[in-house]
């Protein structure tokens, strides 16, 4: 099974590579870009057969080590 996992900041946090990433798309013209905020995705290649378990582990995973869950947020999506 795969899991997909997307981590980015919560809405609130201040966000400098964000910042610095539309600056940089400003400097290249692409002048139509409101904000950007930049976050994580990895990939994760699991053992595990049972969905329910899957998704308990890998927000397990989140919860200790893969995202910092006081400025950030994460979704999973298995397949």
């Amino acid at each position: 099974m795969k899991a997909r996992v997307h981590i980015t900041l919560k809405s609130g946090v201040l966000d400098p590579q964000g910042k610095a990433i539309h600056h940089a798309l400003d400097s290249l013209g692409f002048s139509g870009v409101d904000d950007v905020r930049q976050g994580k995705y990895i990939e994760l290649d699991l053992q595990e057969t049972d969905r329910e378990k899957a998704r308990a582990d890998v927000e397990d995973m989140c919860r200790k080590l893969l995202a910092n869950t006081v400025i950030e947020r994460f979704s999973i999506d298995l397949d």
